[in-house]
């Protein structure tokens, strides 16, 4: 019943999303988002799930992307395909690519494994650029998604149309995978990730196990690259990129790879990063890279973790101190913020002015107040926050009162 809530739920949200959040923009984000939740969420099937860290995902999701394009053009060209179904033969491509680079890759388990998807990535982002035939060249490959005739009048023209879809296949994908997890394939994958030598002895083959997840972890990815290609409506070399196989990486691990969950927050925090967070500061990527940084310190097992943690029963009798060590991290990671983007201005932007706005607060670039103002609220921050840790510990180690 708890499972029935809250797969009903989740497709509740997907559904509802879009008439909430009504405006262009929105729907943008919300399409990004349903793909960018399929592509995290079989990058965990590797990671979480089986222990393989990869660094070169983005060749799956991309060659789906790729050869999904390809097929759109088909179909406009006249080709009897709905356009609804491309995103499943960007699926399947990318698991026939799997299958010819699979066995080699998953030879070895670990660093090596890694260091090969990491040349595999390499190799296939090189390529993109020597065959311009296929790939595009530097200008990659578009298409028109009104193509072919309209299904029950259904032309994907209008973002509105083609966020629905996303959200079928986000929430067909998500419950496939899940469903996955509860396999004897998806347990034996867990095995050989916790004892590969405890696998083998009892008669498993371990190398076999982690080419099948790798497969199906591709054709996962490949719908994703799929619908990115229908969203986006061009595909260039970037989305084979070692760039993009890093952001999958990240953004899953910071969504909580212990969890199936995980990846979906993941997947969101990405959108708004890469959408939102880019365009409202120059320094996004230094702040994304602190955060990646305090997370593995403080909470390596991810948003994720730090929300089951809440729903544990120790956190309620501790919720003064959690929120004491939030307020206080805030308030350091505001200073830090208002002295990165004064050295940014300066650097960058020193042409329009010494003022600049951040969070609503004028600071000046050269005026030493601000300078000073902002090391203090730094300062006063990370030694709240030092404070709020020791006596988190402390109630932490004090037993309940009855």
């Amino acid at each position: 019943m708890g499972r029935t809530v809250v797969w009903g739920l989740y497709a509740f949200m997907l559904a509802l999303a879009p008439m909430i959040f009504t405006s262009s923009l929105s729907q943008t984000l919300l399409s990004q988002m349903g793909i960018a939740i399929i592509v995290c969420l079989s990058y965990n099937m590797l990671l979480g799930q089986g222990g393989m860290l990869s660094f070169g995902h983005a060749v799956y999701s991309g060659m789906g992307a790729f050869l999904a394009m390809h097929t759109l053009n088909q179909v406009t060209d006249g080709l009897a395909l709905p356009v609804s179904l491309i995103p499943l033969v960007g699926g399947f491509s990318s698991m026939a690519v799997a299958l010819v680079l699979g066995w080699v890759t998953t030879k070895k388990a670990a660093t090596p494994f890694a260091m090969i998807t990491l040349g595999l990535g390499e190799l296939v982002w090189a390529m993109a650029l020597m065959f311009p035939g296929f790939f595009g060249g530097e200008a990659g490959v578009s298409g028109n998604r009104v193509a072919g005739s309209p299904v029950w009048g259904i032309s994907f023209g209008p973002q509105i149309e083609l966020y629905y879809l996303i959200a079928v296949y986000t929430f067909v994908c998500t419950g496939l995978m899940y469903a996955f997890t509860r396999t004897p394939l998806g347990r034996m994958l867990n095995a050989v990730r916790d004892n590969p030598e405890r696998v083998a002895f009892v008669g498993y083959n371990p190398q076999v196990v982690r080419y099948l997840a790798f497969v199906i972890a591709a054709f996962f990815a490949g719908i994703s690259g799929g619908l990115a290609a229908l969203n986006f409506e061009i595909v260039t070399s970037e989305v084979v990129s070692g760039t993009r196989s890093g952001a999958y990486l990240l953004f899953t691990f910071l969504g909580g790879t212990t969890f199936f969950f995980g990846p979906i927050i993941g997947a969101i925090l990405m959108v708004l990063a890469f959408v939102l967070l880019s365009g409202f500061t120059q320094a996004w990527l230094l702040y994304l890279g602190l955060v990646f940084i305090v997370m593995v310190m403080v909470a390596p097992g991810g948003v994720a973790s730090l929300i089951m943690a809440a729903r544990h029963g120790f956190s309620r009798r501790l919720w003064v101190s959690y929120l004491a060590l939030w307020l206080t991290g805030l308030l350091s990671l505001a200073g830090a913020a208002a002295l990165l983007e004064m050295v940014y201005h300066l650097q960058l932007d020193a042409a329009l002015g010494p003022e600049l706005s951040f969070i609503g607060i004028t600071l000046n670039v050269k005026g030493v107040g601000s300078w000073m103002g902002s090391g203090l609220v730094m300062l006063t921050g990370l030694g709240l926050f030092v404070l709020s840790q020791r006596q988190l510990v402390l109630d932490i180690k004090r037993p309940e009162a009855s």
